[in-house]
């Protein structure tokens, strides 16, 4: 970034979109939609979970910059998707108090999934698991904040859901996405 660059985004920033991802290390969403300084804001939690301080920095970008477009992006593999599946399976209960308040934000769309499951292959569990948190994420943003809502229906803002493949380096918008066709 030049300085003309860094200098002008000192008084204001107009990001695009607002990505609200997992903390994953793996997946930067500036590297991922090759996006520089000031285009995105971004808000990064372990499994892309809604909690009332992620709501409230997507209230901010919306009402504050004017950003009209939010992606909740999930990843393939997602660790916390992995524990909580762990934890209702019975393979794990040693997490910390910090981590299960994590894992029971996740635990509602994970359990849906698994009740479904039967005897189905673990990694294709795995990834309905992974699309059904970030569905959960993304119905949270829609109906869980008075002024999010009123923006969908009156202000044009836009809510939907993806899923980064590690696999493959792909975003696949699947949730509240405009169809292509």
């Amino acid at each position: 970034m030049s300085e003309a660059q860094r200098l002008a985004l000192l008084d204001r920033q107009e990001p695009f979109a607002i990505v609200l991802g997992c903390s994953d290390s793996r997946v930067p969403a500036e590297l991922i939609f090759d996006q520089g300084f000031g285009d995105l804001f971004v808000i990064r939690v372990a499994g892309n979970i809604v909690a009332p301080s992620q709501v409230g920095s997507v209230e901010f970008a919306a009402a504050r910059f004017g950003t009209r477009l939010v992606v909740v992006m999930g990843h393939s593999q997602c660790g916390v998707v992995i524990a909580t599946l762990e934890e209702l399976m019975g393979k794990t209960t040693n997490q910390t108090h910090n981590l299960r308040s994590i894992v029971e934000r996740v635990r509602p769309s994970v359990e849906t999934v698994l009740s479904l499951s039967g005897s189905r292959d673990p990694e294709a569990v795995i990834r309905d698991a992974v699309r059904a948190n970030v569905r959960a994420s993304t119905n949270h943003l829609r109906h869980g904040s008075a002024l999010l809502e009123w923006m969908i229906e009156n202000d044009g803002l836009i809510v939907v859901g993806a899923e980064y493949s590690l696999e493959t380096g792909r975003v696949d918008f699947f949730d509240g996405a405009p169809d292509p066709g």
